[in-house]
């Protein structure tokens, strides 16, 4: 399967499948197979086409500019026509697409040819001759001694501020941390006085100031002032600049901004990253103007800091290219909950509204012709929807706020007696025998009688749901109360169609109903929630075509006990 990954852009986390066969067109107009909205995107920029190999297989997806305005561009080359691999970058105005298809089975199974000889046959034909452990590999990362030669010193100084870089765009996803900790480590590094970071809007295309540094104890009133020419060389060249008197150099404006500013040195370099530049590091000696003629001091920055400055952006930009990604994933899988939870509700809610239509019709057809009969059952249909709708609404309260039970002095007996007296019409109905047996072991326990109160009707209401329209149709509920383990277990059990063994899982998974329109997905997970908050679970056994045991286990708090942090956790 192939895809396109929008990564930068107005669509930035959508994804799309590419469906063999089919030639799939991009562009602004909503009659393109992919619709982008992006203003510099034509209306037919461009078309997905797959190939096919001498044989007649699947050969691969090539990319075809449909004669656009702005181009189309893979990899920063503008293209005609490219034939394309997994890891390609498309640019379509200012969308960023990334080109991913899945391996083929030939390397599937690459471990398959691994052999693991025994140890008499490796003593035949080897033999170790260097040992080393993680603490003395690390010696290499040790900051310079003053025993070492100037080149190693150098080369151990290079190598740790590397190493260091590599842990700290590692250890964060948050950009602004990451940058933050960027600049701190090449003021550790470099005797720098002022800093930035800047970084490319993805809307604009503009570099925006992200995050800024003076050296410590250092301070000016004076704002820092970048040089715009200097930012458009790195950016258009993709090259790191050092500059030690911009005024002695032909490619600067000298009647321009370095001078105003002040900078006698400078090093600037750009975040170049796989997918392109998504910024740049700034850092100067700061002197101002009024004191260039009368201040004088040696070069600070050298062609090796330029070369060792590449090299961070280098890693700072692929670390930024994964936060992004990142982000941009986890705002796909947010749209995609959403829409789902969208279809989903809209579904029931619209059945909902259709039962009480209903109602209302029988309601208005018995007045106009003076049947209480027909108004009676039509005000029935009506209270049933009104109860579906709100056991609809206080599942989706329950289940989209974490929250702490508010526990209280309460009877689990009556709780549940509640249950079972709410329930017991439906359960008439339903034709099934509702029973409870009260246990007069069980104390005043601490929890929430509302939320437990939820819990329990949930799964009283799967129950019956479950043996409705069978022969001798029952659900019972029990406590089962163990002084020795501190525990108390509502057993809900029924002699229903029963669940399968790999079905157990799924019906704790939000939206997954196997009751089909009547069920809304949210009951058994807003059960498990509301256990799980009260440092509980719920354990389910079932036999296929015999019934179903739920059993409700969460720990005995005696109503004696003071409530503290410590009363949820058991």
């Amino acid at each position: 399967m192939a895809t396109l990954f929008v990564m930068q852009g107005r669509d930035r986390g959508k994804r799309y499948e590419l469906r063999p066969g089919y030639p799939q067109t991009l562009g602004r107009d909503e009659s393109n197979r992919i619709q982008l909205a992006d203003n510099e995107v034509s209306r037919r920029h461009a078309e997905v086409r797959d190939s096919l190999t001498s044989e007649g297989e699947p050969g691969g997806y090539c990319v075809v500019d449909l004669q656009s305005s702005n181009g189309t561009y893979v990899n920063d080359q503008r293209i005609g026509e490219h034939y394309l691999r997994t890891g390609d970058r498309l640019l379509i105005g200012r969308t960023l697409l990334l080109f991913t298809e899945t391996a083929s089975a030939a390397f599937e199974h690459l471990s398959n040819p691994v052999d693991i000889i025994g140890t008499k046959r490796m003593a035949a034909e080897s033999r170790i001759v260097k040992s080393m452990s993680r603490e003395q590999g690390s010696m290499l990362l040790a900051p310079p001694s003053s025993s070492d030669s100037p080149w190693l010193a150098r080369a151990r100084s290079n190598l740790q501020i590397m190493y260091r870089t590599a842990l700290a765009v590692s250890h964060t996803l948050d950009i602004d941390q990451l940058l933050q900790r960027i600049l701190e480590l090449i003021f550790e590094w470099v005797e720098a006085d002022r800093g930035c970071i800047m970084i490319v809007d993805q809307e604009t295309g503009e570099l925006t100031p992200t995050s800024s540094r003076n050296r410590q104890g250092e301070k000016s009133d004076e704002r820092l002032t970048v040089s715009r020419t200097i930012l458009d060389y790195v950016v258009q060249n993709k090259e790191g600049v050092l500059t030690s008197d911009a005024r002695e150099d032909e490619r600067w404006d000298h009647a321009a901004s370095i001078v105003q500013a002040g900078v006698r040195e400078a090093i600037c370099v750009p975040l170049q990253g796989r997918y392109g530049t998504v910024g740049v590091i700034y850092i100067d000696t700061y002197t101002p103007p009024a004191k260039l003629l009368t201040q004088k001091s040696p070069n600070r920055f050298t062609e090796e800091h330029l070369k060792l400055m590449v090299a961070i952006g280098h890693q700072a930009a692929l670390a930024v290219e994964d936060t992004s990604y990142y982000s941009a994933m986890v705002q796909a899988e947010r749209l995609a909950a959403v829409g789902q939870t969208i279809a989903t509700l809209s579904h029931h809610i619209k059945n909902i509204l259709q039962g009480i239509r209903g109602g209302s019709y029988l309601i208005e057809e018995g007045l106009k012709v003076g049947e209480n009969d027909v108004v009676r059952r039509g005000w029935r249909i009506v209270e049933k929807n009104q109860e579906r709708i709100s056991n609809l609404v206080m599942d989706m309260l329950t289940f989209s706020k974490e929250r702490e039970p508010d526990l209280q002095r309460a009877d689990m007996n009556e709780t549940i007696a509640d249950v079972v007296e709410l329930m017991q019409t439906r359960a008439q109905e339903a034709g099934v025998l509702l029973q409870f047996s009260p246990s007069a072991d069980v104390p005043m326990l601490l929890f929430d009688a509302d939320l437990m109160h939820r819990a329990i009707l949930n799964i009283v209401t799967n129950a019956i749901d479950a043996c409705e329209k069978r022969e001798a149709a029952r659900v019972t509920l029990r406590i089962d109360y163990n002084q020795t383990e501190k525990t108390t277990d509502i057993v809900v059990e029924d002699n229903g169609e029963g669940i399968a063994p790999e079905d157990i899982q799924k019906i704790f998974s939000v939206f997954e109903s196997r009751k089909g329109a009547r069920g809304t997905g949210l009951g058994l997970p807003v059960s498990q929630k509301i256990l799980r908050e009260h440092g509980g679970e719920i354990i389910v056994s079932s036999i296929p075509g015999t019934g179903s045991k739920f059993v409700l286990t969460l720990p005995a708090k005696l109503a004696s006990q003071p409530v503290t942090s410590e009363t949820l956790r058991g």
